[in-house]
């Protein structure tokens, strides 16, 4: 199996954990050799989430910058804010749609343009693509979905040692039942756009 590091970067609220121990627990349950770990200190409160998946072997979840082969990003600024981990041969995957910071949100500060987020990912990636989940997990019916949206697109890259196929499975077996319809719609929504995508 070719060693995997992937970096996952969101804010509070998004579920970058949920889908960081769901791929992690798909992994484990398909026989992959899986590492993870975690960053959250603030984020209940809308603050940085950070964590990390490796496959392969890895013995510590650490990812350095400019080491993460994939990095996944639940929400555009946090993208931006972890481009120093990827490789120059890596993979930028985010979400399109930001999400306010508080001070953004009271006007006390500016968010980047998404053009600006766009140009610096496009210079410090290999390939790079960028996907409104937001709106795609709404489609699929619940905005709590666009963490699933991405892991579809994921998958659906074939960046890692997890397929489609296997991510359904997974949302099967490990999330509750009355929500699993929702996220298989989602995964599909997110596989399909990235696959649209030029």
């Amino acid at each position: 199996m070719p060693k995997t590091r992937i970096y996952l970067t969101g804010v509070g609220g998004q579920g970058t954990l949920t889908a960081t121990n769901l791929l992690a627990q798909i992994g484990l349950d398909n026989g992959l050799d899986v590492t993870a770990g975690e960053i959250h200190g603030m984020a209940q409160r809308g603050g940085v989430v950070a964590s990390t998946i490796l496959f392969g072997g890895y013995q510590s979840p650490k990812i350095s910058p400019g080491e993460a082969d994939i990095l996944l990003g639940f929400e555009p600024l946090e993208t931006y804010r972890a481009l120093c981990f990827l490789a120059p041969t890596g993979v930028a995957v985010s979400n399109s749609e930001p999400i306010l910071p508080i001070g953004v949100a009271l006007g006390r500060e500016a968010y980047p343009d998404m053009e600006t987020i766009r140009k610096a990912t496009d210079q410090q990636a290999d390939r790079s693509f960028f996907l409104p989940c937001l709106s795609l997990a709404k489609q699929a019916g619940t905005p709590q979905a666009a963490n699933i949206v991405l892991l579809g697109a994921l998958c659906a890259l074939e960046l890692i040692p997890i397929s489609l196929e296997q991510l359904q499975t997974g949302i099967r077996d490990h999330l509750k039942p009355k929500i699993v319809d929702i996220n298989l719609r989602a995964v599909e929504l997110g596989a399909a756009a990235v696959t649209r995508h030029d």
